[in-house]
């Protein structure tokens, strides 16, 4: 785990609340509606990556879903996210990992992440990130990618992002990842000002 990388995130989520974080989303109402999309069911693996305080997962559990697992590499968003949710969090799998050196022990059928993936500014960060992706997501699986969009922030939490749209990032995902749907979406902070964002949904082919 790149300790730079983590410490800036412990930082993020020791120091601030909910309502303090740009990226505070109350209802992930596109999400959901993607999960659908995809064919998600309750006997569906589900793993939510670079998730922090996320409703996300809860809202799959809330929905009969069995298997559901978080990832996020701050263990204090871990902790927070955990007490938010209460007794459903007992019904998730909490993983603290970097992304980009975590090891996947299985596959899933849909793979989530909102606005982790365009942190990765570094080739290398994201080629480890879709190397990952494609070890832990099954042929014929769903990854769902939202980022800032091309007319989005250029940074986020004082770091610089890499925006995309979803072609761009089609191809950075590379052979074998097939866009499915799109969205936009202007999100709003806690404190109204608007951001850009893109949801894109891909199918993994079967090879």
């Amino acid at each position: 785990m790149s300790k730079d990388r983590a410490g800036h995130w412990e930082k993020v989520y020791g120091e601030k609340g909910e309502t303090q974080l740009s990226w505070h989303q109350g209802d992930p109402a596109i999400s959901l509606e993607l999960c659908e999309l995809a064919g998600i069911t309750k006997s569906s693996g589900v793993i939510d990556v670079g998730a922090g305080t996320s409703r996300f997962a809860a809202r799959l559990i809330a929905r009969g879903l069995a298997d559901v697992t978080v990832l996020d590499l701050s263990a204090t968003a871990i902790e927070g996210a955990r007490r938010q949710i209460g007794k459903l969090s007992d019904a998730i799998n909490w993983v603290v990992a970097d992304i980009t050196n975590w090891t996947p022990g299985r596959a899933y059928d849909l793979w989530h992440d909102r606005a982790a993936f365009h942190f990765l500014v570094d080739r290398k960060d994201r080629d480890a990130y879709v190397n990952r992706l494609r070890r832990a997501l099954r042929p014929g699986g769903h990854v769902i990618i939202a980022t800032f969009a091309p007319d989005g922030p250029e940074k986020c939490s004082g770091l610089p992002i890499v925006r995309y749209d979803p072609e761009s990032l089609g191809s950075t995902l590379g052979k074998g990842f097939s866009l499915v749907t799109h969205r936009r979406d202007i999100h709003h902070t806690p404190w109204g000002s608007p951001q850009s964002f893109q949801y894109s949904l891909f199918l993994r082919q079967g090879w």
